[in-house]
């Protein structure tokens, strides 16, 4: 099995919200690979890491940073390949992390999730893969249609629970 597609952090404090990319890949079954990489302690492993992603055949990479969070954009500098930057909330709210990583110069783009959204940015990753694989399609359909089953059942369990001034 090879990875197709690569979740990278800036450090692994960031590994309890990357991980729901992760946990979502298991699901999906999805090939990926999991590292900690930072752009400001460990740049040349980074280079390393963007430059040959597509010859090792990642087709995606998810990168999650906080506070100056220059690592997604780092990557998408070397590489063609897509790149979901995932905000961390590791100060200011992660405000600081979103403009970070959203506020990218023109040729140089980063799709960019909410703060602390590595499980959209699993989502969206396996939609991009799905644009060319009819099989990640039908999985990605289902996990959609999955998650109307998921609030449809919710706003049943609610309407069991009984308050006295509950009128539904």
């Amino acid at each position: 099995m090879q990875a197709i597609v690569s979740i990278i952090m800036g450090s692994t404090s960031d590994l309890g919200v990357m991980e729901k990319a992760a946990q979502f890949f298991d699901e999906m079954e999805i090939p990926f690979e999991i590292n900690a990489l930072s752009a400001h302690r460990t740049p040349d492993e980074v280079e390393k890491f963007a430059k040959n992603a597509k010859a090792r055949g990642i087709k995606v990479i998810i990168a999650g940073a906080g506070m100056a969070a220059h690592l997604p954009g780092v990557i998408a500098s070397m590489t063609p390949i897509p790149v979901i930057g995932v905000p961390i909330n590791a100060s200011l709210d992660g405000m600081d992390a979103l403009l970070a990583i959203v506020q990218m110069p023109p040729g140089i783009p980063v799709a960019t999730v909410g703060i602390n959204g590595a499980l959209n940015a699993g989502i969206l990753a396996a939609q991009i893969l799905a644009a060319g694989d009819e099989e990640m399609m039908r999985k990605t359909i289902v996990f959609k249609e999955n998650l109307k089953t998921k609030i449809v059942q919710a706003n049943l369990d609610l309407s069991q629970i009984k308050f006295k001034f509950k009128c539904n």
